[in-house]
């Protein structure tokens, strides 16, 4: 964490964390400062790349059945234009939520959303296995979801 955060800029920081819907007003009053201070600080705080983006979280139950798969990759060694359209496919697919390097047996780590069992292990033949380089893959498929977090803790030791 940066030491050009202060304390007024966690607090901000946190707040939107959990709600990024929050007016310059409303935000202002849960911090305790005032609204033009509150607002030039958010500026900086976006102009600074601390905020990337400000999204909405969906309740993915809502849209039917699904399941969260962590599928492991083993990959072959890729040229650089391999790479690129191995991360390129990989961007362009949405039931792809997130992609990681690891160390380990397995090179990556993908968290896939998946409408069914039988859903997915046609996404492994048609396409997780046509990526360029993909050797192998290795999933697990979780029973239940027992903490989902997006907020990311932010308060270093010295920050009160």
């Amino acid at each position: 964490m940066s030491d050009d955060l202060t304390t007024a800029d966690i607090k901000i920081l946190e707040q939107i964390q959990r709600d990024s819907s929050l007016s310059t007003a409303e935000l202002s009053d849960k911090i305790g400062l005032s609204q033009s201070p509150c607002w030039r600080r958010l500026q900086r705080l976006r102009d600074e790349g601390y905020i990337k983006r400000q999204v909405a979280l969906l309740d993915r139950t809502k849209f039917g059945q699904s399941f969260i798969i962590f599928a492991q990759l083993k990959m072959a060694t890729l040229t650089e234009d391999q790479r690129a359209s191995f991360l390129l496919k990989v961007e362009v697919t949405p039931e792809i939520l997130e992609c990681h390097t690891v160390f380990g047996d397995k090179d990556i780590l993908l968290k896939i959303l998946a409408s069914s069992l039988d859903w997915y292990q046609n996404f492994i033949f048609k396409v997780l296995l046509k990526f360029p380089g993909v050797q192998d893959v290795q999933s697990t498929v979780t029973l239940a979801e027992l903490k989902y977090e997006t907020a990311i803790p932010i308060r270093g030791k010295h920050a009160s």
